[in-house]
């Protein structure tokens, strides 16, 4: 780690990532304050923020657990919310091909939502010598390592507010302040306003539905609309540009 920091490409990317750390740290702390809110205990809080990287699929499941859903259902919870991921990885994971899979293993984990868009764009073509391939690896630990641990430092203090937030107001507390940390960022474009607003609908309808299913239906319906508006938007506004 002081190795890497003493590279000029690894202090670019922690400078590229900077400006998003104090919504990192934020998110994590409400990811934090909601382990504890769902009744889990302060061991627990801490092993799950060391190995579940991943926000929105922790708050995803944070409610099924307390509804003592079946494990099939949090797993699949959690794996819809992050899909994302996996279109976001088969965009750079080309070049990293020739490392460890141990080394793979890592950066995969360690690579964030905003981690991706702004390594493609400091790197849009794949290095073509090993001093490029150099540069790409330690750009991405600038990236990645710092928003790490800036995500642990404000998960840990959430877990210890949490605890001293009075009891009675439960998941709710949490839930929303990740409503309001999840839901301002996505409603910035039409596709994600009307998203978001179809998906709440879908979870009011079918909040009667068993072990909170009507939460994973919010989003898969809330998804595809955001898509299908996307699609459909930007041709309509290339015809437009061209008349």
């Amino acid at each position: 780690m002081l190795k890497d920091w003493n590279s000029a490409l690894f202090r670019e990317g922690f400078k590229a990532s900077a400006p998003s750390l104090f919504g990192m740290a934020a998110w994590g702390m409400v990811v934090g304050v909601a382990m504890i809110k769902a009744g889990l205990s302060l061991p627990q809080a801490f092993g799950m923020t060391l190995l579940v990287f991943a926000g929105s699929a922790q708050l995803a499941a944070l409610p099924l657990i307390v509804a003592n859903a079946p494990i099939w259902v949090i797993f699949a919870t959690a794996l819809i919310v992050n899909l994302r991921f996996l279109i976001m990885s088969a965009l750079i994971a080309p070049r990293f091909a020739h490392l460890p899979w141990a080394k793979r293993i890592v950066f995969g984990f360690l690579t964030g939502d905003i981690s991706v868009p702004l390594f493609m764009n400091r790197f849009p073509a794949m290095w073509q010598n090993a001093a490029e391939e150099r540069d790409q690896v330690l750009y991405l630990k600038g990236l990645i390592v710092p928003n790490w641990f800036v995500w642990q430092a404000g998960s840990i203090l959430g877990i210890l507010a949490g605890s001293q937030v009075p009891m009675h107001w439960g998941l709710g507390f949490a839930g929303t302040l990740a409503i309001l940390c999840i839901l301002l960022p996505m409603m910035r474009n039409r596709p994600g306003f009307i998203g978001v607003l179809v998906a709440g609908v879908v979870a009011v309808a079918a909040h009667a539905m068993p072990y909170k299913l009507g939460l994973l239906l919010a989003v898969l319906i809330g998804m595809a609309v955001a898509m299908w508006v996307e699609e459909h938007m930007n041709p309509v506004q290339q015809e437009q540009g061209d008349e």
